[in-house]
């Protein structure tokens, strides 16, 4: 009987018989896995407010047009003229994109055209530089399926977006030729996530809405200057803020527009700013975010220091401080400037551009990149002479290298105090604000 088998056999009825509650106990765990992978594949349309008529919310260098098949939405996108990026952004449905509680948002994407074509899907907030994205490039006949994480985060945690936030949904081309032909189709949130819930200490960076100013709202601005241009800033006035007192200013720049689906996402507009909120928690100062300009265009310069080799800028810049001290309690005596990336770049470039705005301010933010970068017309020798123009008290930089930067604070006056720090965060992002 050594030899016998242990395991149990119904028919002869040896071996050590099963334990039923075990059984039991396995079927239902079978059953939670079954049930929770089922409930991972959902899929829950997205398109239904999708028609042939239906608006874009915007069209960038696209030619768009809706179909239907079975009832399910086909969107057709075409390229037009030779642009670093193509997008649309979807009509938003009567009640905004409801994902609080979807895992993802994803879609198939089919290259009709005769070219190859590089495709984005983006999933956007309203709070800044949060958003999530999904690439690929797609030879002519082929199809993909282009997935957004909504629970993405960065490589320290944080999560990437509030998805209780969601603003937009856009498709884009990158750095692809006119001509390009896609089909979009399969819009779906997918698998079901739990409630979203917001990190200790995260901030809600408030959306910059039309009308006047007023205590605790952040809205679209125009300055005398840029009455008949598509020029704004954004202005922020804090929630205890009343006419006649006067408050310290925060001044922020963008950065550079940028749309990479593993790298970055940046408009470039001054909308996206952040870190002037984070900086203050939203209180106890008046924030002001600038744009870039370009005067030959009469529009926000989305990419580089703007027109005149950011003279342009610096000009719009003095007269937005002016603007906002004369009229909305703006100190003069207590100026800030800070910005991330090419707005970082821009505290030195713009900031420091010549006597009467390098006077301007008592401190300066930078954040991962700073003036003598090496970008654009920013250069180490030009930097080193634009640095004595800060007469404020100090300059702090976030993820900056000191090694790099270090010619251009021995250039400061030795008597500006200088710190140096790391977020942490580990992307290229204003998160850490």
């Amino acid at each position: 009987m050594k030899d016998t088998a242990m395991k149990y056999n119904h028919l002869t009825g040896y071996g050590p018989r099963p334990n039923p509650v075990g059984s039991i106990i396995r079927l239902l765990g079978l059953m939670v896995m079954l049930i929770n992978f089922a409930s991972a594949q959902t899929a829950t349309p997205l398109g239904a407010h999708l028609l042939p008529d239906s608006k874009f919310t915007e069209l960038r260098h696209v030619k768009a047009r809706i179909s239907t098949e079975d009832s399910q939405p086909v969107i057709r996108l075409e390229t037009i003229g030779k642009q670093s990026y193509h997008w649309a952004i979807l009509p938003l449905p009567a009640n905004g994109w409801d994902l609080a509680n979807s895992k993802s948002v994803e879609a198939s994407v089919e290259n009709i055209g005769e070219q190859d074509a590089t495709v984005t899907l983006w999933v956007v907030s309203s709070d800044g530089w949060d958003a999530v994205g999904s690439d690929a490039t797609l030879k002519p006949g082929e199809t993909k399926m282009l997935s957004c994480d909504l629970r993405k985060t960065f490589p320290d945690g944080t999560p990437k977006l509030d998805p209780n936030r969601i603003a937009e949904i856009r498709i884009m081309f990158q750095r692809t030729n006119p001509g390009a032909i896609v089909e979009i189709s399969d819009l779906a949130a997918k698998g079901k996530a739990a409630p979203w819930v917001r990190p200790e200490g995260k901030l809600d960076v408030p959306e910059m809405k039309e009308g006047e100013p007023a205590a605790g709202k952040r809205v679209r601005y125009q300055i005398p200057s840029e009455k008949d241009s598509s020029v704004y800033t954004v202005l922020y006035l804090p929630p205890e803020w009343e006419p006649g007192k006067k408050y310290p200013v925060i001044v922020e720049h963008p950065g550079n527009i940028f749309f990479g689906g593993n790298k970055c996402w940046s408009t470039g507009r001054p909308e996206q700013c952040a870190m002037g909120y984070g900086i203050t928690k939203g209180k106890g100062a008046i924030w002001l975010s600038l744009p870039f300009v370009d005067r030959t265009t009469g529009d926000i310069a989305e990419s580089g220091f703007g027109s005149n080799n950011g003279e342009d800028t610096t000009a719009h810049t003095l007269a937005a401080v002016k603007e906002i001290c004369a009229n909305w309690g703006g100190d003069l005596e207590r100026l800030f400037l800070c910005g991330f990336s090419r707005g970082s770049i821009a505290c030195g470039y713009i900031g420091l551009s010549n006597d009467e705005i390098g006077s301007l301010w008592r401190g300066i933010i930078g954040c991962q990149h700073y003036d003598g970068s090496s970008w654009k017309q920013s250069r180490m020798e030009d930097a080193l002479q634009r640095a004595p123009r800060f007469q404020g008290k100090a300059i702090f930089q976030v993820d900056n290298s000191e090694e790099k930067y270090g010619p251009v604070q021995k250039a400061t006056n030795p008597e500006v105090e200088w710190t140096w720090r790391k977020s942490g965060l580990g992307y290229h992002a204003t998160a850490m604000f």
